[in-house]
């Protein structure tokens, strides 16, 4: 009796240890898989070396993958330290939080920071919600390098065009100082233009562009360093406003079931359109659009190797070449009665036509980067010349040149025809500047060159060089 007695105690000790150990390690299983327990540190998002210009406050961005519970941020200047930033997040699910870090100007608990100071250590702590570590939660320390700086970068403008005409392009070359530059560009409305490195280390130069359907223009160099110091300023163009012509076109069903519809045949997007209207808005609107888009995104593309120098020729690219199409018409399309307009656009480049299938010549060095069929424009060889400023040939019946070829001038580049959106045999010569179209009149004229573009380069050479 005794014997079965002590072994009944046995086993039952045995069982309750199994049920303990069973019990352990449920509890232990579900502390190191339940995501209230989670082990994964907050993330604090800052580089370990930062600028500051002590106006505008820093902002550090700390996050988890489930929920921030406080934060700490404590400022040293390498003797006195104050906590400028303590907080408990009393919200129970914010993964993300956004510290404004600003200068303290006053004495915080009796504590001054030296305002003289270059430097500052920023130590940012950061706790989650977690009830990993004894219910303490995940930590994340993080130590930044401050570097003070107020001087915003210096911008001289050294030479620039006089004026600057709607439609039209300009040139401007300047100077950028700062021992901690971020970024600098034109800028003219919306659009930022790149600029080139020049001759020397902090010198840059730069054509821009004037839209043509657009009646404002202002133009500055913005330039921003690494502590959000900022600087912008004017360029003191010369503003020059221009009309531009204005047509109303009959579009006739010859037209519509000839060249239109020969365009919309040959793209399988615009192919199954029956209806004329909607056909001829397709072809002259969206074809149009897709093919000036696939020429704006070529022509913004800008190499960043420094110019030594710049020389353009008058642009001659069809001898005995007579104008039969402005730029910067606006293209107004009716169907049988003026009253019934139908589609619109703008012819943005110049025709000129002389003989059929005459020599088209590229007037200047450059680099050839399309020669493929681009739609409304035919037949369309492209080509780069340095400083943004790419040319344009449309509608022709042959390309002589290969992509990527690195022509001279004088160059025979391709034949006229009447390939795309064209009646009768010319050429579509197009000029861009980053880009923008803009008046090949100005391109073509040599005193236009001489005053715009060859005097400012002058201007500017002889200020480097006595620097």
């Amino acid at each position: 009796m005794r014997y079965r007695s002590s072994y009944k105690r046995r086993k039952s000790s045995k069982s309750a240890w199994i049920v303990i150990l069973g019990l352990l390690i449920g509890v232990g299983a579900y502390i190191f898989t339940s995501p209230t327990f989670e082990r994964e540190d907050p993330i604090i998002k800052t580089k370990d070396n930062i600028y500051w210009n002590r106006r505008d406050p820093l902002l550090i961005t700390i996050s988890d993958n489930m929920a921030l519970k406080s934060y700490k941020v404590e400022m040293s200047d390498g003797k006195n330290s104050v906590v400028i930033a303590d907080e408990l997040i009393l919200e129970p699910n914010v993964k993300e939080k956004v510290i404004k870090v600003k200068y303290p100007n006053k004495a915080i608990n009796g504590v001054m920071l030296n305002s003289k100071a270059t430097q500052f250590k920023i130590t940012i702590t950061a706790r989650d919600r977690s009830k990993w570590g004894f219910f303490r939660g995940n930590k994340t320390v993080k130590n930044i390098i401050v570097n003070i700086d107020y001087h915003r970068p210096d911008v001289n403008i050294l030479s620039n065009s006089y004026s600057i005409t709607q439609g039209g392009s300009a040139l401007v070359v300047f100077q950028v100082k700062d021992d901690n530059l971020k970024d600098f560009y034109l800028k003219e409305g919306n659009k930022k233009f790149r600029v080139i490195p020049y001759k020397q280390e902090g010198y840059y130069a730069s054509l821009i562009a004037w839209p043509f359907n657009q009646d404002h223009f202002s133009a500055k160099v913005v330039a921003e360093d690494m502590a959000g110091n900022r600087r912008v300023v004017n360029i003191p163009f010369y503003i020059v406003s221009r009309k531009y012509k204005t047509s109303w076109i009959k579009a006739t069903d010859k037209f519509i079931d000839g060249k239109i519809s020969d365009l919309a045949e040959s793209n399988p997007q615009y192919a199954l359109i029956e209806d004329r209207i909607a056909k001829l808005k397709a072809i002259n609107e969206d074809m149009r659009r897709a093919n000036e888009e696939l020429i704006h995104k070529l022509a913004s593309k800008i190499p960043q190797t420094m110019v030594e120098e710049w020389h353009i020729k008058p642009f001659y690219p069809l001898r005995n070449g007579k104008k039969v199409a402005s730029y910067g018409d606006h293209r107004h399309y009716y169907y049988k009665d003026k009253s019934n307009e139908v589609s619109q656009s703008y012819h943005v480049g110049l025709d000129l036509a002389s003989t059929k299938m005459a020599t088209i010549i590229s007037s200047n060095p450059g680099k050839v980067v399309f020669t493929e069929n681009n739609g409304i424009y035919g037949n369309m060889p492209m080509i780069y010349h340095g400083m943004g400023l790419y040319t344009i040939y449309g509608h022709c019946s042959t390309i002589l040149v290969q992509q990527d070829q690195e022509i001279e001038a004088g160059t025979p580049i391709a034949k006229t025809g009447m390939t795309g959106l064209a009646l009768g045999d010319h050429l579509h010569f197009g000029v861009l500047v980053q880009g923008i179209e803009v008046r090949p009149e100005e391109w073509m004229d040599k005193r236009w060159i001489h005053n715009n573009i060859d005097k400012v380069f002058q201007e500017a050479d002889k200020i480097i060089e006595d620097k």
